[in-house]
């Protein structure tokens, strides 16, 4: 069974920056990928992040690029994303996912392409 559990959110000033944790268990092997989403209120679920676990080059949404990174620390099981220079516009609940590899077409920042998801961690951009 697949677990993801995200940490690391909270309240930050514009400016700032935060570290988001993904832990997660239950992925067997090392041919899957990981994203990273986000939904504000109101809004459709946004992709912002994913990377292959076998590792190569993650990939950014026009809206972090140059300042989100995302990494991965496979003998932890957990994926990271890095946040700096964030503003307001980035306030959201943020959500780690992960796909299993399968053949086929897919969106890297559809979450309708993921299998499974964590429960999610609240970042909020506010002076």
């Amino acid at each position: 069974q697949v677990q993801l559990v995200e940490s690391g959110g909270g309240l930050v000033q514009p400016g700032g920056s935060l570290r988001l944790s993904c832990a997660a268990s239950g992925l067997t092997d090392d041919t899957h990928y990981m994203g990273w989403f986000r939904q504000a209120p109101g809004k459709q679920r946004e992709g912002v992040a994913s990377l292959y676990s076998g590792g190569g080059t993650p990939y950014y949404a026009d809206s972090v690029k140059g300042r989100f990174t995302t990494s991965q620390d496979n003998a932890k099981n957990t994926v990271y994303l890095e946040m700096n220079s964030l503003n307001p516009e980035d306030t959201a609940m943020y959500y780690c996912a992960a796909r299993l590899f399968k053949s086929g077409s897919w969106s890297r920042f559809s979450p309708y392409d993921y299998d499974y998801w964590g429960q999610g961690t609240q970042v909020t951009v506010s002076s």
